[in-house]
């Protein structure tokens, strides 16, 4: 779906970095082409300066949001998921982030929660990327307690794990 999208704006890049910054950071376009998030209204030249382009882009990509039916229903409906990752030092949570061989692969999430549970993990949060949204997605797991050493070994070991960092 995100290749689609970029693929309506394929003869702009600076509009493709709207469009990214948009869906990176759960922001809506509401019915007047203001940039949202819940019913906080985003300046286009906040938006603008983010991305080094000028505020005129950032008006002209939510036009063209309104306009095509297929992404106004994408944009006047996507929203934010509120992160523990950075709080995780904060309210002394541990962060494990996991990189697999091929984030397509069926079960990731599936043989990886279950491998805490087997150790009695609880886990507060899961948050994981979209390969299509980002070149090296990642699994997060916030925990509110250490992992041990078989924990970390035992997933590290799984053959589709690439890499895992602890924060």
């Amino acid at each position: 779906m995100f290749d689609e999208i970029m693929e309506k704006f394929e003869g702009s890049p600076s509009q493709q970095a709207v469009i990214r910054l948009l869906l990176e950071r759960g922001f809506s376009v509401n019915d007047d082409g203001r940039v949202v998030s819940g019913g906080i209204e985003i300046p286009n030249t906040g938006i603008a300066r983010e991305i080094g382009v000028d505020r005129r882009v950032v008006d002209s990509t939510t036009d063209a949001i309104l306009e095509d039916p297929e992404l106004r229903r994408i944009f006047q409906n996507i929203s934010q998921v509120p992160s523990l990752m950075d709080l995780a030092p904060v309210l002394d949570l541990t962060v494990l982030s996991i990189a697999v061989d091929d984030a397509d692969r069926k079960g990731i999430v599936a043989t990886i929660t279950g491998t805490l549970a087997d150790h009695d993990v609880s886990i507060r949060q899961t948050i994981s990327e979209d390969p299509e949204f980002t070149d090296e997605p990642r699994l997060y797991l916030v925990t509110d307690q250490d992992l041990s050493g078989e924990a970390i070994t035992e997933i590290r070991d799984l053959e589709f794990v690439r890499k895992i960092e602890l924060q």
